[in-house]
């Protein structure tokens, strides 16, 4: 059985875990394949909104098995409270979460590295969310990091000591003044280590291949958006790993020949979180009331998200990046009301007409070229079915088709399950 991937096209926060969440019923597996405790997949149904950092968007559902990739990286204390959160529930997850030996630890050191590490940037920072998670994926490259499947080993306190001074030098060396108490973080730290000790470890890539022998239905979930991805997105204001279908390849261990559908996620317009180039980003009433009505607020760190138009140019780019099969359309709603909506069908750089991403996308080498379209006033958010949708709507889905090459399969139109209309 092939291996279908779900994806943003973005800078993240695109609606990923609704739309797992609508899938799960067709899968048997779903696994995350990469990114940390930065992420933020916000679900909605029953009148609760429930937000996951880590642990895959299809826990909630009965039938489904819950994979944390090698390609993920963890942190305990956060992956506690989310375990936490899910008793509320009377879930039964340790019969259906299981983690990948080979995923690598955020250690208490880690986030402290970052927080050093970005406070000497000053001006230049990144907008890290000062989980730690670069830093860990930095041993991870350096060869020094610690795996969920160390935690089975006899020494594996001893190696976390060793990994931990090294940290605390390094942070020395950056010269800022973090102010931290290292006994009382890892005291939180080994507690939580104990919890996710309950859990079931597993060679997840012989896992996955003997599910796929035994026609098992699997979903990879990424987290993050295309245009974060530590080599196609916007350098170096992105994440840490590959947000990219590529990624589920090496964050899962799935072969490249084994992936079915890849399903692209997108927003209707486009919104970024911290730091980094954004060439439609509105600065006018126009991107306040897109804030104001979506709802842009990071579901892991509460930060506003920037907004601003559609582009088309990097989301176009993200298609092609990933081999993008079908498309999924969220938060139309937030359109309604608007006279005239833009989208950004090419840039003008350097004084030339281009219609593809450049390597440098600041607002001193570019600037949007824009198609007007016609927009709606009617509510969308009470509708069920593509033949209510008013005219207007369809042709804004028919250009975005058009100019993409690739069918719109979902458009979601509120945040709850049942706002989701297949096409």
């Amino acid at each position: 059985m092939a291996v279908d991937l779900l994806l943003g096209l973005q800078w993240g926060d695109e609606g990923k875990g609704k739309i797992v969440d609508v899938l799960t019923a067709n899968y048997n597996i779903i696994a995350r394949f990469q990114g940390g405790p930065n992420a933020g997949h916000t679900l909605e149904f029953d009148g609760i909104k429930h937000v996951l950092h880590t642990i895959p968007s299809g826990i909630f559902h009965e039938n489904a098995i819950n994979l944390v990739g090698n390609g993920v990286v963890i942190d305990p204390v956060i992956f506690k409270k989310e375990l936490d959160n899910l008793k509320k529930f009377d879930l039964d997850y340790k019969s259906k979460l299981l983690i990948s030996r080979k995923a690598h630890i955020i250690l208490p050191t880690h986030r402290l590295l970052d927080a050093a590490s970005e406070t000497a940037k000053g001006k230049a920072k990144i907008g890290s969310t000062l989980k730690g998670i670069g830093p860990t994926y930095m041993d991870k490259t350096g060869r020094n990091g610690l795996r969920i499947g160390d935690l089975e080993m006899s020494d594996w306190k001893e190696k976390y000591r060793n990994l931990a001074n090294k940290h605390e030098s390094m942070i020395s060396y950056y010269g800022v003044d973090i102010q931290y108490n290292l006994r009382e973080l890892e005291k939180d730290f080994f507690e939580a280590v104990e919890v996710l000790k309950t859990l079931t470890f597993i060679d997840s890539e012989e896992y996955l291949h003997r599910a796929q022998k035994d026609s098992k239905t699997i979903l990879a979930e990424g987290a993050q958006g295309s245009l974060l991805d530590i080599d196609f997105g916007t350098y170096p204001f992105v994440t840490s790993s590959n947000t990219t279908a590529a990624g589920a390849c090496t964050g899962l261990g799935i072969a490249p020949n084994q992936i079915g559908e890849v399903f692209g996620i997108f927003k209707a317009y486009a919104t970024r979180v911290g730091s980094g180039p954004f060439p439609t980003e509105l600065f006018d009433e126009d991107g306040k009331r897109m804030a104001k009505i979506g709802n842009e607020f990071g579901a892991t760190t509460g930060r506003p998200r920037r907004c601003g138009w559609l582009d088309l140019v990097a989301l176009k780019y993200a298609v092609q990046v990933n081999g993008v099969t079908q498309l999924m359309m969220m938060k139309g709603d937030v359109l309604s009301g608007f006279d005239t909506l833009k989208v950004c069908t090419g840039y003008n750089y350097k004084g030339e007409e281009i219609e593809h991403l450049p390597y440098n996308i600041e607002e001193d080498n570019l600037s949007p070229i824009y198609k007007e379209i016609k927009g709606w006033k009617e509510d969308l958010t009470k509708m069920s079915d593509e033949s209510q949708f008013p005219q207007a709507f369809k042709d804004y889905i028919a250009f975005i088709e058009e100019e993409l090459q690739v069918p719109i399969k979902i458009v979601s139109v509120g945040p709850d399950r049942k706002q989701t209309i297949m096409r």
